[in-house]
């Protein structure tokens, strides 16, 4: 059997129908038939759902670690600290992202002390560091405007003042102000003309507060006087305020105050021994002839005295003057013993808020004494503060102006009342203010010539 031969048709690819004399079939999708067909359609619903799901959790998942490491790495937690009520921010979220930095608590410090016992040469060691805001007597003004009102009546508003102040609310100050007079300006400041803050920049061109070194007033009086907004901004800028004062006479006053939680109050009392004090009240007696009315006003009437001079002298103007000097050591130890007393039976809001400084032993040994009170505020001392306060305490001038007073031989000073005072003057002084010197270490004295025997020291131990 012949086999069939069959002819071969060649047909190029680019002609329709190409290929072997085979036509074929274009390839399309027929929709209508998997659509017809639902087991098709369910099986490939399945699989997107399955997908869609998988992708959301591990969406989720990611998130959520994501989110928890954040938390972790901006707050750590102690391990043994239980994780309750842990919250995750979301994302989205400012606030959580971009946290404000927390501020450091702004340290708060009051100089307790009184009149001529070495607070203009202390406050210097915070007026001249450059990371203090420091005020000196601010409560003048409110002595001053309310004059003659007793010292002790006086105490409420100088709290008051001293609580604004250390919120940087200089607006206390117009109201001791003259009515009808000009508002009172940065230079209207009590001692303003001897700050470091007030005379140096952005207030002044005269000083830089970075730079040790006193302040002349001729100086700074040339600075023009600023609005006490300014002063105010200025103010928020330090995390350290200091402010020295005569005016408060017992530390109990300020107890709201220290006990006051948006305060970070520190209190240091600077203390001399009163016979010193009384003898240089004597010698500036004239420029503290109201003070020392509104400080004796204050005295009980009814107490027994010691008589002021023997009764064969012959009383005369100086004597008068002097009977207020000495006579407001009265009331100037017995509010002092009020605060050392709460400081041997501290209350709770006292502890660790007070610390006490002899005059004597500042003059001592400044640099250590500097580093003390330092360390005490949370400052740091440093080489040029501790060099301005030994040269406050080794001069040899004795003239009046600030920066050569400062610059005296601080010892000899501190017992130069052992020759100037009168026995009569020295008793009475001690009667005032034994159960102040006994806790002070101050050793009393039974003779004139033990008092002028300058080879004795009258120091011992104090029990504060």
């Amino acid at each position: 059997m012949k086999n069939k031969s069959y002819p071969l048709k060649f047909t190029p690819p680019w002609e329709k129908n190409a290929g072997f004399g085979r036509k074929h079939k274009p390839c399309t999708r027929n929709h209508t038939k998997i659509i017809a067909n639902p087991a098709i359609v369910m099986k490939v619903l399945r699989r997107k759902k399955i997908i869609i799901f998988l992708a959301y959790f591990l969406l989720v998942a990611l998130t959520m670690l994501n989110l928890a490491n954040y938390k972790w790495t901006k707050e750590p937690q102690q391990c043994n600290q239980p994780m309750q009520g842990l919250s995750f921010q979301s994302r989205s979220d400012v606030r959580f992202l971009y946290k404000a930095p927390q501020v450091k608590k702004r340290q708060l410090v009051y100089v307790l002390t009184t009149w001529r016992s070495g607070s203009s040469f202390f406050g210097e060691l915070f007026n001249q560091n450059p990371d203090v805001f420091f005020l000196y007597e601010p409560m003048w003004h409110i002595w001053q405007k309310l004059y003659p009102g007793d010292a002790v009546s006086l105490q409420g508003a100088a709290r008051d003042m001293l609580s604004s102040l250390y919120r940087c609310d200089f607006s206390v100050f117009q109201l001791y102000n003259t009515p009808g007079g000009k508002n009172i300006t940065s230079l209207g400041l009590f001692g303003a003309t001897l700050n470091k803050v007030i005379c140096s920049y952005p207030l002044c061109s005269s000083y830089r507060k970075d730079v040790v070194g006193m302040v002349d007033d001729k100086v700074c009086k040339k600075c023009p006087p600023q609005n006490l907004q300014l002063l105010e901004e200025e103010c928020l800028k330090y995390n350290t305020i200091v402010i020295k004062g005569v005016r408060i006479l017992d530390i109990n006053v300020l107890g709201p105050l220290m006990e006051d939680p948006s305060l970070n109050l520190k209190v240091i009392h600077l203390v001399r021994d009163p016979r010193a004090v009384a003898n240089s009240r004597i010698k500036s007696r004239h420029g503290l002839i109201r003070e020392n009315l509104q400080v004796v006003r204050s005295r009980d009437p009814k107490l027994r005295r010691v008589p002021f001079v023997d009764a064969n002298h012959k009383v005369n103007k100086k004597d008068g003057s002097d009977y207020h000097s000495i006579g407001a050591m009265e009331v100037i130890c017995e509010r002092m013993s009020k605060t050392l007393q709460t400081a041997l039976h501290p209350p709770s809001w006292f502890k660790g808020k007070y610390m006490t400084i002899r005059y004597e032993d500042m003059v001592e040994n400044p640099v250590k004494t500097v580093r003390n009170v330092y360390r005490f505020v949370n400052l740091s001392a440093n080489h040029d503060i501790e060099i301005f306060a030994m040269n406050m305490t080794t001069g040899t001038s004795a003239s009046t102006k600030p920066f050569i007073v400062s610059s005296r031989n601080a010892t000899q000073a501190a017992s130069a009342w052992r020759t100037v005072l009168n026995y009569q003057q020295i008793r009475q002084v001690e009667e005032y203010c034994q159960h102040a010197m006994s806790l002070l270490g101050y050793l009393r004295v039974r003779t004139a010539a033990e008092a002028k025997n300058l080879s004795r020291s009258l120091l011992t131990v104090p029990k504060i």
